[in-house]
């Protein structure tokens, strides 16, 4: 087992005062998140200031030892997983929001800051940060930066990448770079953000960012629209974007095995909200409208869409408490690891035109493959095609095959093998075999450029 010089610890301590390094004892109480050996190094540092970050960055540098930028561990695929003889650098006391530029819609803010910190603060201001996910309570604005989240709104907001202004990370020798812009307008030379938006903590470590704000406008309307198929589905929902340009908050599609799964987990029956069974559901919200009754509309367009056939039933949220209710059936994925516990979650992006062909070949190729009773859950965010596959029932040593027919022909149907949760180290091999050779070679470059000693978050997404 590698460990860590005694006299490189005893410098990081006075780097950064009592509290400021834990060691194993320490960390054994914390919760380590989705991967179990995101705490494995044994040794988290967590600085209060940009200038300790720095200097524990430098420190680390000097000495060869490799760093392991956390947030709130929320990844899903393994980017935070450590070893000993590294260190965890941890985000979460950069937790300062510097500014809410009102009259710019900007807030200024550092990595540490939860998402649901920064939504809270700018509702303040009647604003929001136009990106929200189920891990909005832990999720980092640094980690989501560096794993380039997605979420509910990303059709229409777009992704993290497309939320940052101006960004300040640190290089792996402890450098500040800082390109706080807060103009749309800049034509500087190499945009460095969106070098660092998606890296997962491998080129540089993000210390404040400014972020676009929103306007924030109230839910008018929240359904849970039953539909005949998938391709129903998408008629359906491209209805919905016509109908309420600029007011639809949400298309989130589930099949049947996840809704009804995740409600009986939560104690409640879809046939509860006067739904009959359905292949697919849609979640739909939309937001208040000055000028129309959005929810008198929205009960009038999929009243058309049932009609017409599309629609076979549909429940909109009558309170605050039933919309709840629509959207944990929604977020709580983990309710399906209680009835399924080796369920593991695949992310990937399919076009929308290809999207129902592709759910009913792995499904039909999952059940031909392994076992008709295999239990496949799918949901995810319907406008972008974002498909979350949760499958369950897996025979050791699976994953490879799984892998394949979730994956192949993806790419060159114009679709990913990953849409929104990285790389890490979960889907490395999945790189090795579908990304493109030159693109690989050129990440390659800018890494060894940037992180010559290769100290900050080895051994992900290149390996």
């Amino acid at each position: 087992m590698t460990t860590l010089d005694a006299a490189f610890l005893a410098r990081l301590d006075a780097l950064l005062g009592p509290g400021g390094v834990a060691r194993a004892d320490a960390l054994a109480g914390l919760d380590p998140g989705y991967h179990p050996d995101n705490l494995a190094a044994g040794i988290q540092a967590s600085p209060r200031t940009v200038d300790e970050a720095s200097a524990v960055l430098a420190l680390c540098h000097e000495a060869g030892v490799s760093v392991v930028p956390h947030g709130g561990r929320t990844g899903l695929v393994g980017g935070g997983a450590s070893q000993p003889g590294q260190i965890v650098l941890s985000t979460r006391r950069l937790d300062r929001i510097i500014e809410i530029d009102t009259a710019a819609r900007l807030a200024v803010v550092e990595a540490g800051v939860t998402l649901q910190q920064l939504q809270e603060a700018a509702a303040e201001h009647g604003l929001t940060p136009g990106i929200d996910l189920a891990a909005r309570g832990s999720a980092t604005i640094g980690g989501l930066i560096a794993t380039n989240a997605g979420g509910i709104e990303a059709f229409r907001r777009g992704t993290m990448r497309h939320r940052v202004f101006g960004l300040e990370f640190l290089g792996a020798d402890g450098t500040v770079v800082s390109d706080l812009v807060r103009v749309l307008k800049n034509n500087t030379g190499y945009d460095l953000k969106d070098l660092i938006a998606g890296s997962e903590g491998t080129l540089g470590l993000v210390t404040r960012a400014v972020i676009q704000l929103e306007r924030l406008v109230p839910p008018a309307a929240t359904a849970l629209v039953a539909c005949a198929s998938a391709e129903a589905a998408l008629t359906a929902a491209g209805r919905l974007r016509d109908r309420f340009p600029g007011r639809l908050r949400a298309l989130e599609i589930l099949w049947h095995a996840y809704a009804e799964t995740v409600a009986q987990e939560h104690g409640v029956a879809l046939s509860g909200f006067g739904l009959d069974p359905a292949p697919v559901y849609l979640l739909t919200e939309a937001e208040q409208d000055p000028d129309i009754d959005i929810a008198a509309a929205m009960e009038a367009e999929i009243g058309a869409l049932w009609e017409e056939g599309p629609v076979t039933g549909a429940a909109l949220a009558q309170n605050e408490r039933q919309r709840e209710m629509f959207w944990r059936i929604r977020d709580d994925s983990d309710a399906v690891s209680r009835p399924c516990p080796d369920a593991k979650t695949f992310d990937v992006s399919v076009p929308l035109s290809a999207l129902p062909a592709y759910v009913a070949r792995i499904r039909a190729e999952l059940a031909a493959t392994f076992s008709p009773a295999m239990r496949v859950y799918v949901f995810g965010h319907l406008a972008d095609g974002n498909l979350h596959v949760m499958v369950g029932d897996r025979p050791p040593g699976s994953e490879a095959r799984i892998e394949a027919i979730l994956y192949d022909g993806l790419a060159e149907a114009g679709g990913s093998f990953s849409a929104e949760h990285g790389i890490g180290l979960e889907k490395q091999a999945a790189f090795r075999r579908y990304g493109d050779p030159a693109r690989r070679a050129a990440m390659a470059a800018i890494k060894a450029a940037l992180d010559p000693k290769g100290i900050l978050n080895p051994g992900k997404i290149l390996g």
